[in-house]
């Protein structure tokens, strides 16, 4: 994706709230090597790509509000005929301002030399702190200016993290941005549809795995936004069981928990479905009582609603659920009180979705869980798990888990399921598996 007014619009807000003094530099994800000479397929930093829409490694960009030679300055490979034989057209510095709207653009091997001088005299430096390299490549720089202070050069007093102003920035999404989390859903679903109707007793869990990725990329992207999870008969209890090596056997579950990236952007979606395309008594018992924990999670999403307040009503109806199933005994407020719902549901009802599948941005402020507000994307997922070691539960019961995971945008009045695609209902599919 090549320079939009999106991406203005974002270096913008940030720079607005960098401030005058301050100085705010991000880098580019370095390229993964699988051996010498061959690499993994390059994903680019998140924050990086979300204010530059850059493709590249090895670039790093510093933004200065109201700097008269220009606000935002990257720094970028060189184009280099030879190299580009064997890896690949390069951006370079023309590239770099023309398509992806940099102010200025230098090779990246003059940063040492060019951006001790572009921070220097700053009071407040942004960048990704907990990184270690780019740690290091910030205190190198600073090296270089400490001990001229008699030449009237300062050192930033303040080091600040860049997500703190990014992350806030991701988790409200722009048009555009819930247009490219539709497409991801979408060919997730087709993922998702395409396993159900092709799963039969035999076959592995890593073929609906392939089976998977091949209709990502049938359908234009070649990334999935995490490892899928085929999770047959007891590994649906295994929440991020991943080996997907095992026989779906009949008269059990596969809990099928996958999304694409598609142009950066996530989809995730779970589903959990009979082998043989019928459930038995206990697996449909299960399966609607997570159902029907989602749909009730799912009608409370809207504008104003704590977020933690969907992982309660989950813990209620969970509960509720599991005592009408003799699963749990007790009354209801008191088996709450003593989360008793824990061997069974252990994870909370869902993340944040954007640019990655466990997005960023914080789900508490000064000690208050955050309200929804309008453009902000999350999963609802809620799950049962009755592993082997659940000895306080008949057999017939064991070995069964149930996940059901849908991608939900917040409105201005109310939600929208982008990943309405997929059946979730019992009849919708076993229909479907016939």
């Amino acid at each position: 994706m090549k320079i939009s007014n999106v991406f203005i619009k974002r270096r913008q807000q940030l720079l607005q709230q960098i401030g005058n003094k301050g100085v705010a530099i991000v880098f580019a994800t370095k390229q993964p090597r699988y051996h010498r000479e061959t690499v993994y397929p390059y994903r680019q930093d998140r924050d990086f790509y979300y204010l530059t829409g850059y493709p590249e490694s090895n670039a790093i960009a510093v933004f200065i509000p109201n700097r008269s030679d220009g606000e935002y300055i990257l720094f970028n490979l060189e184009k280099n005929p030879e190299e580009e034989i064997w890896t690949g057209v390069r951006v370079g510095q023309l590239g770099a301002c023309k398509d992806y709207g940099a102010d200025q653009a230098f090779p990246v091997n003059m940063a040492n030399d060019m951006v001790p001088e572009l921070i220097k005299n700053r009071e407040r430096i942004y960048f990704n702190i907990g990184d270690h390299e780019d740690h290091e490549q910030i205190m190198y720089w600073l090296q270089q200016i400490a001990g001229k202070e008699r030449a009237g050069v300062n050192l930033p007093n303040d080091f600040i993290n860049v997500g703190i102003m990014t992350h806030e920035m991701r988790l409200r999404k722009d048009d555009e941005e819930i247009t490219l989390l539709r497409k991801a859903a979408e060919i997730s679903a087709v993922a998702h549809v395409h396993v159900m109707e092709i799963c039969k007793p035999g076959m592995m869990e890593y073929e609906l795995e392939a089976e998977i990725l091949h209709e990502y990329i049938r359908n234009g992207s070649r990334m999935p936004a995490f490892p899928p999870i085929v999770a047959g008969g007891a590994n649906s209890c295994t929440l991020h069981y991943t080996q997907n090596d095992a026989e779906l056997k009949s008269g059990e579950l596969v809990l099928v928990d996958a999304g694409v990236d598609s142009e950066y952007y996530c989809g995730d979606i779970t589903r959990t479905f009979p082998i043989n395309g019928h459930f038995t008594a206990e697996q449909k018992a299960v399966y609607q009582a997570v159902l029907d924990t989602q749909l009730a999670v799912i009608e409370h999403v809207r504008p104003g609603v704590p977020w933690i307040e969907l992982h309660r009503i989950s813990e209620r109806v969970i509960t509720e659920k599991l005592v009408a199933l003799r699963l749990l005994k007790g009354e209801v407020n008191e088996l709450l009180e003593k989360q008793a719902f824990k061997p069974f549901y252990m994870h909370y009802i869902g993340h944040w979705l954007g640019l990655d599948a466990h997005d960023v941005g914080r789900y508490k402020i000064d000690d208050e869980w955050r309200l929804l507000e309008p453009g902000m994307v999350l999963t609802v997922e809620p799950g049962i798990y009755i592993s082997s070691n659940i000895t306080t539960v008949e057999q017939k019961w064991r070995n069964i888990g149930v996940r059901i995971e849908d991608d939900v945008l917040v409105t201005e009045n109310g939600y929208e399921i982008l990943t309405s695609g997929v059946p979730k209902t019992i009849d919708e599919i076993e229909k479907i598996m016939i």
